[in-house]
């Protein structure tokens, strides 16, 4: 087959308009008949989504089972994946399935929940597998649509608020990116990605309003790709609205944001600010690597002080993303794996580490850390489930968590040691955060009255558990399984990388000359 990738990516946009078109009525059946079409939508992309893992060549580092067709406005339609997209690619088929099957209690028009999500996994999946400047950007924009009304429909309190912070934080940065965007097609006359890739665009020092731009259009295209991707992942100091966004999001929402959506910011680094603005990359990296320390430290601190679960979590995800953007701005193969290797590696246990509340708050309607306390004793399972995620965030070793840590700490050790000590600090305190909220949940005496009559974990909710664990077990024991798809192309990602900035380095070198003189 060879339109795979617009299969799997358009599965569950069709899903959801069957759903829209032909489903009647909010009663018991109605709805789980809109919760058993997700499921099965899901469940066929994710199988379908196999075979594209099963024809991927690891060894061959261009983009694979390529789609092109002519679209609107002469642009085209042009879908592919590398070693760098396909495993998010599987990431998102894999998660998608199980957080269908974790909001099977939802009551609340259900229809429309089971639609915003399987739009929300067709635009993810055409972000990681669009080739075209345009395809991308409307991808990338158009998943803020449905997450925005997740949030703001099914979400706590404060979910308009939540919501609209979530929207316009991403929606701004976007704009810049836009713009950049708009900047490159004038540049190099193409909106395909493949192309622009191969175009090397000037890093002469120019002057912008009095100001000497070091790096040129470079770093002016490079920063306004930053201001989007950064609020994305989030980066410390625009990650503000991603507690909030957590706090109020239902808990599948929550997942799907921590699990896949801040992976976006970190892929649009690896596809766009490192290949096509080396010299940018190279110049700002010192920045990037203090902001990620920095993020680190300081979310690791603000975790601790936390009395909510769900935001605890959320700090704990930006102290973890910045071990990505550490990781792949080091710019050497030990960093960039380490970055995707955690990229991958937080979908599952973030994921899972917002289920376990998500478990809790089902039944008690409260993520207040203070009224919990000894469910071990009543919930053994759940206790042992939330315990594996905990060691896994941490980075214990024999999980995935500490694969990747020990990957991208690797790579910028052989950057810049001041940076790597700083972020080291993180594994300790993320310990701290980790082990405080677990021991004030889990251990201790069952006084709370509420509590005493709490009920274990259902089989659903432990088949949900299930492949997370098993995943975080096997990458953790086994994480060839990733390094040896994404290696060959990170290889090549590398290697093109020092080959611009030595290009760049002798046209400086020959410019200065002729500037001098005989």
């Amino acid at each position: 087959m060879d339109n795979l990738l617009s299969v799997i990516t358009l599965i569950p946009a069709v899903a959801a308009l069957v759903l829209a078109l032909f489903l009647r009525g909010d009663d018991a059946a109605a709805q789980m008949n809109a919760k058993w079409t997700a499921l099965f939508a899901t469940t066929a992309t994710f199988v379908i989504s196999l075979f594209v893992l099963i024809r991927f060549d690891p060894a061959n580092t261009g983009f694979q089972m390529l789609e092109s067709y002519a679209w609107i406005f002469g642009l085209q339609y042009k879908m592919g994946v590398d070693g760098i997209s396909v495993l998010f690619v599987m990431l998102t088929t894999f998660l998608m399935p199980l957080v269908i099957l974790s909001c099977w209690d939802v009551t609340v028009r259900v229809k429309e929940y089971m639609i915003a999500f399987l739009m929300l996994e067709c635009l993810m999946l055409g972000v990681f597998c669009a080739l075209d400047l345009v395809l991308f950007y409307l991808f990338f924009e158009a998943g803020l649509i449905p997450m925005f009304l997740i949030i703001g429909i099914w979400g706590g309190k404060e979910r308009i608020y939540a919501a609209f912070k979530f929207f316009l934080y991403t929606f701004l940065g976007s704009v810049l990116m836009l713009v950049a965007m708009i900047a490159m097609y004038f540049q190099a006359g193409t909106t395909d990605i493949v192309a622009l890739l191969n175009h090397s665009f000037a890093s002469d020092t120019i002057a912008v309003a009095g100001f000497q731009i070091v790096g040129g259009v470079q770093t002016l295209l490079w920063l306004a790709f930053f201001a989007s991707f950064a609020v994305k992942m989030p980066m410390w100091p625009v990650h503000t609205w991603l507690p909030d966004a957590h706090v109020q999001a239902p808990t599948a929402g929550s997942v799907v944001l921590a699990a896949i959506l801040l992976k976006m910011g970190g892929y649009g680094f690896l596809r766009f600010s490192l290949p096509m603005f080396p010299v940018a990359s190279e110049l700002l990296a010192p920045l990037i690597f203090w902001m990620s320390a920095i993020a680190i430290v300081y979310t690791s601190l603000v975790a601790l002080a936390q009395t909510d679960m769900k935001k605890l979590i959320a700090y704990s995800s930006v102290a973890h993303m910045g071990y990505v953007t550490m990781g792949i701005f080091a710019a050497n193969q030990q960093g960039i794996d380490g970055a995707i290797f955690q990229m991958l590696s937080h979908g599952f246990i973030s994921g899972a580490l917002f289920l376990c509340v998500g478990v809790i708050y089902d039944r008690m309607h409260t993520r207040e850390i203070d009224a919990y306390g000894g469910l071990v004793n009543r919930m053994p399972a759940y206790a042992l489930v939330f315990m594996f995620f905990t060691m896994a965030n941490v980075g214990l070793p024999g999980t995935s968590g500490f694969v990747g840590e020990f990957l991208t700490l690797t790579g910028i050790f052989q950057v810049n040691t001041w940076v790597a000590l700083v972020a080291t600090s993180g594994v300790i305190l993320s310990a701290a955060y980790a082990l405080w909220l677990y021991r004030r949940v889990v251990f201790g005496d069952l006084i709370k009255e509420a509590l005493k009559t709490i009920t274990d974990m259902t089989r659903r909710e432990k088949a949900v558990f299930a492949p997370l664990i098993a995943a975080t077990l096997i990458l953790g024991i086994y994480p060839s399984l990733v390094t040896d798809i994404i290696g060959p192309s990170v290889k090549t990602l590398v290697t093109d990388y020092q080959a611009a900035l030595s290009v760049a380095d002798a046209t400086q070198v020959a410019q200065n000359a002729e500037s001098v003189g005989p």
